[in-house]
């Protein structure tokens, strides 16, 4: 009887033991960065092929068997792409800056696979293997994946080079682009680009100097929300509509740190929900990306509002470690703010930058 008791407790310990293991390599694996720089260039880790399916519908770019982006173009000329921030938050309108450009260039603004009108691959996950479900999650909405968008648009439209904007976090998205691609970017400029080319530091990353602009009373709700908006342990029991509700409520107050009408995170399209929560998998607790845009060989312009010193930092780390990369102010003296989105506070000068570096 001892002995059974024995083999039994012996039992128990192996599995508590294989248990523990396991929760140590899941916290471990979150932590980690699931995109690897030069893995979408080299067609690895990738859910379907770069070379994009026939396109069959004028109105959408095919870019998998079962995945479509939505795009509305304004203007005429060479193509420029442009990537939204967010992340997985699509423009409802066309940028104001470009407006006096439409006549030399057709600017598609296009909705990130997983956000606004594109296709929505994962609704919820109904598997509990925390790994299987982080791939899963990479290869369809991950940093790797939306790399993979912009050069599939790019041979959609069978341009030679391209011509990209990338704001906020999409300017992160834009920049590793040119860097997988060096050679398929003739001129880049990013928009107050989301700095998450080295880890952020605890009390000065946007969430935490977010936090010291909004009013004393709303913090600890604010706390509250951030604590779950980062709570990957039970993520995989949400599902996209729950995401969209959390990612809108932290928007809000992102909005109103950056001195914005938080009614803007209301209207339409509607934000991503797990295309946004991916790229957070994709980078992991450490980023490091460094290394990787020394790589961009493309003229790149990194324009900047006067009142954005929210995210100014990250701005200022482009600018040192791409090379031969131009940084510009803005500011406009008819604007309640020239912030976070430069390209509507101040139009005029907004415009007249980006005219000169293009041209």
């Amino acid at each position: 009887m001892k002995r059974a008791i024995k083999f039994v407790l012996i039992g128990v310990g192996g599995i508590i033991v294989l248990v523990g293991i396991a929760a140590v390599y899941m916290f471990w694996q979150m932590g980690q960065p699931l995109y690897k720089f030069g893995s979408v260039s080299a067609a690895e880790n990738l859910r379907g092929p770069l070379d994009p399916p026939e396109q069959t519908d004028s109105s959408v770019w095919r870019v998998e068997s079962d995945i479509s982006l939505h795009f509305e173009v304004y203007g005429k000329g060479r193509p420029v792409i442009i990537v939204h921030g967010g992340p997985g938050i699509p423009y409802p309108n066309a940028w104001k800056g470009l407006k006096s450009l439409e006549e030399q260039y057709a600017f598609y603004y296009y909705h990130q696979r997983g956000a606004g009108n594109s296709t929505r691959p994962i609704d919820r996950f109904e598997s509990k293997n925390y790994p299987k479900n982080m791939t899963k999650l990479e290869q369809t909405l991950g940093i790797g994946a939306q790399i993979a968008d912009i050069e599939r648009i790019r041979r959609i439209l069978k341009e030679e080079k391209l011509l990209l904007i990338g704001h906020s976090f999409g300017g992160f998205i834009a920049a590793l682009y040119a860097a997988e691609f060096p050679e398929y970017v003739e001129k880049l400029i990013l928009v107050a680009p989301a700095g998450m080319l080295t880890p952020p530091q605890k009390g000065n990353n946007i969430f935490d100097n977010v936090r010291f602009r909004i009013p004393t009373e709303e913090q600890t709700k604010y706390d509250s929300l951030v604590k779950e908006y980062f709570n990957f342990g039970s993520i995989f029991s949400k599902s996209d509509a729950d995401l969209v509700d959390l990612h809108t409520q932290v928007g809000r107050y992102l909005l109103k740190g950056m001195g914005y009408d938080i009614s803007l995170m209301d209207a339409p399209p509607t934000p991503g929900g797990w295309s946004t929560f991916a790229v957070y998998f994709s980078i992991g607790r450490t980023p490091d990306y460094r290394d990787a845009v020394a790589n961009i060989t493309a003229p790149t312009l990194i324009l900047h509002g006067d009142d954005d010193d929210i995210s100014l930092n990250g701005s200022r780390e482009y600018e040192e470690f791409i090379p031969d990369a131009k940084f510009v102010s803005i500011g406009c003296s008819d604007a309640t703010i020239s912030g976070h989105f430069i390209f509507d506070d101040c139009p005029d000068q907004f415009g007249e930058a980006v005219r000169e570096f293009l041209d």
